[in-house]
């Protein structure tokens, strides 16, 4: 039953559960995205193996989240089990074979798998507030922050640097504010506390260097496979905003990056978004929108999306209109709620004259799905009632030595699991400080040494804001602080330097994506 160019998905059945044909997802349409959707219990997370396995067997680079740990079973070859070998005699599948598939375990905290992380400036500002939940002025404060580390060339890494920022920008307020419009100190003492939660939360193992390339969740095998890429999302899910924040940065990543190619005839790589309803839930409107541009325009770089959630009503109806190969699992119908996301679900599909799509999704079994893919010509296909085929994989987790086994093998071995923590702005905001201090200490000393002589040199120290040639003096003999002047402390005097060096760098700005992600 299987055939080129194609994913056998399973097979459909008459209504006196005959078999009618096999399902397939034509690969020329892989890119159109999908969606995976029914209640728990109900065989989604066999379905995505069964996508994914199909996709890496075509050569193509698959990136999926494991929430429950099930899906690590795919990096090993699968077993005889008898409802396995009965779904495939059910299905007519003669061709059944076990196999195993080449994986890359990752995970943001580096206990299950290759350590992942991005930098606060590639994350950028949109995702960044997103993350933190930031208010409107909030989020403001947050967009001058990346602007002003953007112009003055200050390099946002990890957290420490952003916090370095935000120092800098509660000293001086009201001059920035001029510049950049108005940063109020409340808000800066908010998103302090915001970045606070988000370590405490574990959010500092995802900031910094070096940061995941592209490339490498776009390999494939020595086989001709291609990679899987799975997330250990298990503790991650303990924190879901972050969990969402980072595939979304991910996808992002990728829109910005991969260059158009149009509709290939397979696609570059496919991207799986487990527990996809919390990307959308209490997300801002304008984010909304960004990401349903993104999955719009993404396609022509050869990228699927796969959305996979329990209710298909957690999908905003923009992002849903573009997902054209969808696997309806079953759903309850008990409450109001319920009963309406069966029948928007029925309502999605073409429908089929021989049953009704709303009554037959409340009746699924376990590993049964309505299924409709494009077709000829990008046209969706009849829903067919599909028992889906059974996985070459294992079903079911790793262990933790099998585990470490395909780390110890992998292409990216070494190559993540170190910090590295170069200059960035928290270093150079200190060096800033420590010369300003040195600049005061030389000027204090030269105020007690005894006044110089008619045409007697002045201190060499000539940068704007630090005293020296350009500044007004006093009257010989008259101190700065009998006359009333208010010295400068040695944070305002290297935060004002930065604010001009600021002014005058414009043309140094980063150019920032649609996800506000920067651009390469």
């Amino acid at each position: 039953m299987l055939e080129d160019g194609k994913i056998f998905i399973g097979a459909s059945r008459n209504p006196d559960d005959s078999i009618n044909k096999g399902e397939y997802l034509d690969l020329k349409f892989g890119n159109r995205h999908g969606l995976v959707t029914g209640a728990t219990g109900t065989g989604k997370t066999v379905t995505l193996q069964v996508l994914a396995e199909g996709f890496a067997r075509a050569g193509v680079p698959v990136f999926a989240a494991d929430i429950k740990g099930d899906l690590s079973g795919i990096a090993a070859k699968g077993e005889p089990k008898d409802f396995l070998t009965k779904r495939a005699e059910q299905i007519g599948f003669t061709d059944y074979e076990f196999d195993q598939f080449p994986v890359i375990f990752w995970d943001l905290f580096g206990e299950k798998g290759h350590r992942v992380r991005t930098t606060v400036a590639e994350m950028g500002p949109l995702l960044l507030a997103r993350l933190m939940d930031a208010s409107e002025p909030q989020e403001g404060v947050i967009n001058i922050a990346f602007k002003i580390a953007d112009k003055a060339g200050l390099p946002l890494l990890d957290l420490k640097d952003f916090t370095a920022l935000l120092n800098y920008m509660g000293e001086n307020a009201s001059e920035l504010s001029s510049q950049f419009g108005l940063i109020s100190k409340a808000s800066v003492g908010s998103i302090q506390r915001a970045l606070l939660v988000l370590e405490q939360q574990g959010a500092e193992h995802f900031f910094g260097e070096p940061a995941l390339k592209i490339t490498d969740i776009m390999r494939t095998s020595n086989n001709g496979y291609g990679q899987i890429s799975v997330l250990a999302a298990d503790k991650l899910m303990m924190n879901p905003r972050l969990y969402a924040t980072f595939l979304l940065w991910l996808l992002s990543e990728l829109f910005e990056e991969l260059p158009e190619v149009g509709d290939p005839d397979k696609p570059k790589l496919v991207f799986f978004f487990d527990e996809a309803h919390l990307l959308f839930n209490d997300a801002p409107k304008v984010l909304v929108e960004r990401v349903e541009q993104v999955v719009r325009l993404i396609r022509s770089k050869g990228v699927g999306v796969y959305f996979v959630t329990q209710n298909p009503l957690d999908v905003p109806e923009t992002v849903l209109a573009q997902l054209g190969n969808r696997l309806q699992h079953a759903l309850r119908a008990y409450s109001p709620r319920e009963q309406k996301a069966v029948k928007t679900a029925a309502d999605t599909f073409r429908p089929n004259p021989a049953f009704d799509c709303a009554t037959v999704i409340t009746t699924l079994g376990t590993g049964e799905a309505l299924v409709s893919t494009l077709e000829a010509k990008g046209a969706p296909s009849i829903v067919e009632r599909t028992l889906v085929r059974p996985p070459s994989g294992r079903v079911g987790p790793v262990s933790d030595a099998e585990r470490q086994q395909v780390m110890d093998h992998s292409p990216v071995l070494g190559v993540y699991d170190e910090d590295i923590d170069r200059e960035s702005a928290f270093e150079m905001l200190a060096a800033r400080a420590k010369k300003a201090a040195d600049s005061e200490a030389a000027k204090r000393a030269q105020e007690e040494a005894p006044a110089p002589q008619e045409g007697g040199t002045t201190s060499g120290w000539t940068l704007p804001g630090f005293g020296g040639a350009d500044d007004d003096q006093p009257a010989r003999g008259q101190s700065r602080g009998r006359a009333g002047y208010q010295r400068e402390t040695v944070m305002e005097a290297a935060m004002k330097s930065v604010a001009r060096t600021v002014a005058t760098q414009v043309g140094r700005a980063l150019v920032r994506g649609i996800l506000g992600s920067l651009k390469r």
